[in-house]
């Protein structure tokens, strides 16, 4: 199990990226919670299977239909197992 704190730069905010992230993510069985940033990006909170997890990095590199994705960073971090399902945080 891992922990990874991602960063979506581009045009990410008003294109349905945090809807679309929180479905992959419980689609793929996956917890923690996405934001969007005032900066204009997105932020990404994940935990769970390695495998998992990358899976839904390499979606975000793309993201839904209306995104347009210039840049994404990883930070892993230790597992904590702390969240219980996958939320859209304000």
């Amino acid at each position: 199990m891992v922990r990874a704190r991602v960063r979506v730069y581009g045009r990410v905010q008003g294109v349905f990226f945090r809807y679309n992230t929180r479905k992959k993510a419980l689609e793929l069985g996956l917890s923690g919670w996405v934001r969007n940033v005032p900066d204009g990006t997105v932020e990404i909170l994940v935990e769970g299977p390695r495998d998992k997890v990358e899976r839904l990095i390499d979606w975000a590199r793309v993201g839904p239909p209306l995104a347009r994705v210039t840049k994404v960073d990883v930070q892993w971090e230790d597992y904590k197992g702390e969240f219980d399902s996958f939320e859209i945080v304000y």
